[in-house]
């Protein structure tokens, strides 16, 4: 159970850095930056978010790492639910390491938004 919790927590974190720099950047991208201003004027609260990026990219970043390393560790013995057989296990096993790819992924794609995506534009001369 702490594992599953662990694995939301993963999710819910890296979550966060989809809104405080993907979500600006890609309703940039598509319809401008007037845009960008009406929904900040709809969502102050993203503007705090963005100031703190980096504290939000650290925590989720050392929630994703510790969810790898529980999901991953080597000899780890599984405690299983005996009324639940093998399946329970290999649901729960299954779960988590899926959690943990959504969760890398979104914290991927948030980063590449928040620090990659203005160098690569400004390389390119666009």
């Amino acid at each position: 159970m702490k594992d599953k919790t662990l694995s939301v927590l993963a999710l819910f974190t890296s979550s966060g850095t989809l809104l405080c720099c993907v979500l600006p950047a890609v309703v940039a991208t598509i319809a401008g930056g007037a845009a960008v201003g009406s929904m900040l004027t709809a969502l102050p609260w993203l503007v705090p978010l963005s100031m703190y990026k980096e504290w939000i990219f650290i925590g989720a970043g050392i929630m994703v790492a510790l969810n790898g390393y529980l999901v991953f560790k080597p000899n780890q013995e599984v405690a299983c639910d005996v009324e639940a057989g093998e399946d329970g296990c290999e649901v729960t096993g299954t779960f988590n390491k899926n959690m943990f790819y959504i969760s890398a992924t979104v914290l991927a794609i948030g980063a590449f938004f928040a620090y990659a995506l203005v160098p690569i534009l400004q390389f390119l001369d666009i």
